[in-house]
């Protein structure tokens, strides 16, 4: 039986975010040919409904306010309710981003329905969704099938693939009017500790360094590492404590959790509760000068050394690699 889904897209300073081309895909199988319906909510930000059609969006539906260009909970509530009751989707899926795991919950409420967070990979479609999330910080994954209710799903960046762009679809694009009132909550200023750049979460690479760094400056060789790879860096929880670097880069499992391609692990030992946030990266290379760091029982690839000699060779030959290219 096929399913009519809605897909909250998020924008950052006016574009898109990767996530939300991944929840489409997502969207696409839980509809099993049926309808996927992706809502953009923000203020100027039609704009961007074509390229959610290209990326495989049979509808999109705006809300635009003024009180909406910066998320707040009640705002985005107030929008996405409205079209909701609208579509009267059988299926609604996020972002398992700081939008979508403060927002579902909220509307999931509302709706008196449960809630599958962090999903990593669906198998099946349609009413035979089965949804596959991490449990007891990475070691085990739970199977959870919806069985009456809408389905929300809140889905994990860079684990569900995203479908090939094809320029050439067409969709229809249409805005509601939704009056944003009883705000609770104003945004006057928002200001941002985390760095420029690619987004952590959504990095297809991360160079993160941990205690073993030693000092802020020695996350410049980090830096310059992650830059040259299109990366992002991120820490441990032990180097944001040592205050080297911001808590915004913290992966583990009272941070980030992160999927990348590539993870490159300095100076990390490799404590539990970091591995929550980086074991399931699709290839992980470590560099530690102690040959028992725990980080090398997850590690696809190790090299037993100072970082500080490991990671300016790795540079020049990346470097090299990009000139002969």
């Amino acid at each position: 039986m096929s399913n009519k889904v809605l897909v909250l897209a998020e924008t950052r300073e006016g574009s898109l975010r990767n996530v939300s081309f991944e929840a489409i895909a997502a969207g696409k199988q839980i509809a099993d040919g049926g309808e996927v319906v992706t809502v953009l909510i923000g203020d100027g930000v039609a704009g961007v409904a074509s390229d959610l059609i290209a990326y495989g969006a049979d509808r999109v539906v705006t809300v635009e306010h003024p009180h909406l260009k910066t998320y707040t909970s009640d705002g985005f509530s107030q929008a996405l309710m409205a079209v909701v009751e609208q579509e009267k989707p059988e299926a609604i899926v996020f972002g398992h981003t700081a939008l979508g795991k403060d927002l579902s919950p909220k509307i999931a409420s509302k709706l008196q329905s449960g809630l599958i967070s962090d999903v990593t990979e669906i198998e099946g479609a349609g009413d035979d969704a089965v949804f596959i999330r991490p449990i007891y910080s990475g070691k085990a994954f739970e199977k959870v099938k919806v069985k009456d209710g809408v389905a929300f799903v809140t889905i994990r960046p860079n684990n569900i693939a995203p479908l090939e762009r094809d320029a050439g679809r067409s969709g229809d694009v249409s805005s509601i009017t939704v009056d944003i009132t009883n705000l609770r909550t104003i945004i006057k200023e928002v200001v941002r500790k985390s760095t420029d750049g690619v987004d952590l979460s959504e990095a297809k690479v991360v160079v993160a360094g941990g205690r073993g760094v030693k000092s802020e400056e020695g996350f410049e060789p980090l830096t310059e590492l992650a830059n040259l790879l299109g990366g992002a860096v991120g820490a441990s929880r032990g180097a944001c404590d040592a205050e080297y670097c911001d808590y915004s880069l913290q992966i583990g499992q009272t941070g980030k959790v992160v999927t990348p391609d590539l993870y490159i692990a300095a100076g990390i030992s490799g404590a539990i509760q970091h591995l929550a946030g980086m074991s399931n990266s699709k290839v992980i290379v470590a560099i530690n000068k102690d040959p028992e760091a725990n980080i090398f029982k997850v590690a696809d690839y190790g090299i037993v050394g100072d970082l500080f000699e490991v990671i300016p060779m790795l540079i020049e030959e990346f470097k090299a690699l990009k000139v002969n290219a």
